[in-house]
């Protein structure tokens, strides 16, 4: 299953993550070495959100992720969701649908 973590950040998110960007990418890279994160970053431009995608069993690997972040615990995203994405289309979709 696919799932999206939505952060909406902070509006010094920009000026501020340099501090915690280190450690923010290591946990990410972390969890993309397991498989779980399958891409991220941040949106818009300037950014005002950012997006990871993740492909694992459950709701609970990056809601966990997400309450690790460096960026969310220090305050650079002010909100943040998990979604299940249900892919349909496309080479990695996790439910292919084909007419």
């Amino acid at each position: 299953m696919h799932y999206l973590l939505i952060y909406d950040t902070a509006p010094d998110y920009l000026q501020r993550r340099g501090e915690f960007r280190s450690a923010h990418l290591a946990l990410a890279w972390q969890a993309a070495g397991r498989g779980e994160l399958q891409l991220g970053g941040a949106v818009g431009e300037p950014a005002d959100s950012a997006l990871l995608l993740f492909y694992c069993d459950n709701a609970e690997i990056p809601a966990a992720f997400a309450k690790a972040d460096p960026y969310v615990v220090n305050g650079l995203v002010t909100s943040w969701q998990v979604k299940p994405w249900h892919t349909v289309v496309g080479e990695d979709a996790a439910n292919p649908v084909k007419p």
